[in-house]
């Protein structure tokens, strides 16, 4: 397996650029977001990790020398993003997962469960999610079919109020088999709102040729909280010294 960060994120709510920092290096409890993420797919080989870097890229390569980057010169997206590694990626016949870098409460066992269940499933795509039991923050909505492979996500921006009560919500990290996943990139359209294109449009192209995108449901939803604003940071400072996750 190889792991793909997305790293190149500014982080403009959380004032990164006046630190001079991407956002994936700002720090929980004194240690970098993106270090969490790297302790918690520790299972995959530092050959085997790729990191999308862009704004202020030098913080995060000379912060971690032994990993492969793939620099995303104009940010366009989560998908732009990923396209942006085709090429290192054009010779590989297994399986990547991508993951976000601003999203340190993920678990390691979370994550290896995560790998067995895409393993025995067999699925072109096995997506995380969590369900929401309080208020529900806005993430993408998981849309099932019929026999409940995920159809498709809706960002909140564009879901109907009926979807907007779905609980079930996108986390930010998937794996893919890698040839399915660059196959369907280029299909993907940029947003009519912010010109960008989105990895979370993915699942739906695939259900579109027939390939299946399983759920794995993480048990504890404390693993989604992203880092967005210093208010997310507060919060994800308080939940790593309370339970240490």
């Amino acid at each position: 397996m190889r792991l793909l960060i997305l790293a190149a994120g500014q982080g403009k709510r959380i004032g990164s650029e006046a630190a001079g920092l991407p956002k994936v290096m700002r720090r929980a409890l004194d240690r970098p977001l993106i270090d969490y993420v790297l302790s918690a797919t520790g299972f995959v080989e530092e050959k085997d990790v790729y990191v999308i870097v862009g704004f202020c890229k030098e913080a995060v390569m000379e912060a971690y020398p032994g990993l492969n980057y793939v620099v995303q010169e104009e940010r366009k997206g989560t998908g732009h993003a990923v396209m942006c590694a085709a090429d290192a990626f054009r010779d590989y016949d297994g399986d990547v997962m991508v993951i976000n870098g601003d999203m340190p409460l993920f678990k390691r066992s979370s994550l290896e469960a995560m790998c067995r269940a895409h393993r025995e499933s067999g699925a072109a795509c096995t997506l995380g999610t969590c369900i929401a039991k309080g208020e529900i923050p806005p993430y993408g909505r998981i849309i099932r079919d019929e026999v409940g492979n995920v159809s498709a996500i809706v960002e909140q921006k564009d879901a109907t109020e009926e979807q907007r009560q779905i609980r079930e919500l996108n986390v930010g990290v998937y794996i893919f088999d890698a040839r399915s996943l660059f196959a369907a990139l280029p299909k993907l359209k940029k947003s009519p709102v912010s010109g960008e294109y989105y990895i979370t449009d993915v699942p739906e192209y695939l259900a579109r040729d027939g390939k299946v995108t399983r759920p794995f449901v993480l048990e504890d939803e404390r693993e989604a909280m992203g880092v967005n604003t210093a208010e997310d940071l507060a919060a994800v400072e308080d939940t790593l010294r309370k339970y240490g996750i």
